[in-house]
């Protein structure tokens, strides 16, 4: 070998040697969202591009559901009992600081629970998980408090995995910019629109994660983000398309706890009249969606919450396309005076998943096909609130809502009242008899809370048909080979750094 290629060889070596070593010094994760974050205020973790990046990893909960378990795990409560029908007994770990340096104690706890309910503005967890409960907290020393609900709350522990606690020195009626809590990882910087970084707490209660910052990017196009990925510009892409999802040593697939459907406003003409509700679900094909804009895995849905679920009522069936039928449903109401003409729009929000805007568009297809008039419009994340969360915009026009629901607990009550109830945040839907059925099964345990539960969606999905079910959703999500982290069905909705290893 000649001195020069000596020199060069040893030069590589050198320099794949230096590759090497950064690349295992660097505890840096990048990942790449699908959607920009308008909001990073905790109380709205119940969405799920806030929730992925929040929950746990910033503000923690009392408790922590992890999928596949059957016990909750202590996390900001290290036990609880419950005291009477109303009351639950938590004793709150002692020695956590918030990222401040404040003491966590009881009054953080009152606090998050009155601030998630202030009407000042439409806070996602409030709203979402405990829109007819109403707490009463009770300090009994400086590390325990018992927690009483109007109505009384079999699974308030449970519930309360939802809550990330911030200190009570928070703004009560304006969202934060640079969330404060308890976690493994603080908020460092938000650039709006470019990225947000978070940054490993060296001051944390528990064990030290290994992952030392997280950075998290947005990008609108799905194979932009898996290429990212491919050439080592970023290392997990949380929701990634099925067309993208072609790599078997980076690409993992799952079911996850996610339905995707639209929702109907049943109180307005022409969509008030049940018979056109009917024709609406009779007019899409959803097997001619599998396996192209959808993956072929996904199950036809019947309700909003998964069969995994209790109270999920399988005697409910998966709509048929007949869309001779409901041409026929359609006439009829015409000819009752039902105003079928009217224009009926779709309200759908971009990247809500991969395809979102195809498959609402094949969906409109389908639906005028069978003569209704029906339009689309795609909306960011915060133009699409305000047509999702009460109150909605007047006048109220007829309307169908792109959605897709995460109900990961397990229990029927994260779906229930947000959705079908008359006072649910998400619900265009007014009816007495199901508002007891919601009532009367949030407060049963056992049995009777499953076979109340099982009635609820029945009234829902079949008397009144509030939805178009569409799928049972998979999940796809990129990894890149570095990681040592398998996702679950909680991903999409929260993503653990403290999670996440290195090989």
């Amino acid at each position: 070998m000649t001195p020069t290629r000596t020199i060069a060889f040893g030069l590589v070596a050198t320099l794949l040697s230096g590759a090497a070593a950064f690349a295992q010094a660097d505890k840096t994760v990048r990942i790449v969202l699908n959607e920009e974050l308008d909001v990073v205020e905790p109380c709205m973790a119940a969405r799920s591009n806030v929730g992925r990046v929040i929950l746990q990893n910033v503000n923690e909960s009392l408790t922590e559901f992890v999928p596949g378990e059957s016990d909750l795990k202590p996390r900001l409560a290290t036990e609880w009992e419950q005291v009477d029908a109303d009351t639950w007994r938590f004793k709150l770990r002692e020695g956590v600081k918030f990222h401040d340096g404040s003491t966590f104690d009881p009054a953080d706890v009152a606090f998050t629970l009155d601030r998630i309910k202030t009407p000042e503005f439409a806070c996602e967890v409030g709203t979402k998980y405990f829109g007819d409960i109403d707490f009463e907290v009770t300090a009994v020393d400086d590390t325990t408090l018992e927690i009483t609900t109007k109505p009384g709350t079999p699974i308030l522990p449970l519930l309360l995995s939802t809550v990330p606690i911030q200190p009570s020195e928070t703004p009560k009626a304006e969202f934060t910019t640079k969330p404060i809590g308890t976690g493994p990882y603080v908020f460092d910087t938000w650039d709006v629109g470019q990225q947000i970084v978070l940054k490993r707490n060296p001051d944390y209660w528990g064990e030290q994660p290994a992952v030392e910052e997280a950075v998290y990017v947005f990008r609108a196009d799905p194979a932009v983000a898996a290429a990212m990925v491919a050439t080592g510009e970023a290392d997990i892409v949380p929701n990634l398309a099925v067309q993208d999802a072609t790599n078997p040593e980076t690409d993992f697939s799952y079911f996850n706890s996610e339905t995707s459907s639209l929702r109907i406003d049943t109180q307005v003409a022409p969509t008030n009249d049940r018979r056109v509700r009917e024709a609406m679900n009779l007019a899409i094909d959803r097997d001619a969606m599998k396996g192209t804009i959808f993956p072929a895995d996904v199950e036809p849905a019947t309700q909003l919450v998964v069969p995994t679920t209790i109270g999920h009522n399988h005697d409910l069936k998966p709509w048929p396309y007949d869309p001779e039928k409901a041409m026929a449903l359609i006439a009829e109401a015409k000819a009752d005076g039902v105003p079928v003409d009217k224009e009926i729009r779709i309200i759908g929000r971009t990247n809500i998943y991969p395809n979102a805007t195809e498959s609402m568009e094949a969906m409109m297809a389908m639906l005028q096909g069978v003569g209704l008039n029906v339009s689309l419009q795609m909306y960011d994340v915060g133009e699409w609130n305000k047509f999702f969360v009460a109150p909605f915009p007047e006048p109220r026009e007829p309307t169908l809502t792109q959605q897709m629901h995460d109900n990961a607990k397990g229990d029927p009550v994260f779906t229930a009242f947000v959705k079908h109830h008359t006072g649910g945040a998400h619900s265009m839907t007014s009816d007495a008899e199901l508002d007891k059925l919601i009532d009367d099964a949030t407060a049963a345990s056992g049995e009777e809370r499953t076979k109340l539960w099982e009635q609820v969606f029945f009234r829902a999905n079949d008397t009144i048909i509030t939805d178009i079910p569409m799928y049972y959703m998979v999940g796809f999500t990129r990894v890149a080979t570095r990681l040592d982290f398998t996702p679950t069905i909680a991903t999409n909705s929260e993503l653990q750094l403290a999670q996440i290893g290195f090989k």
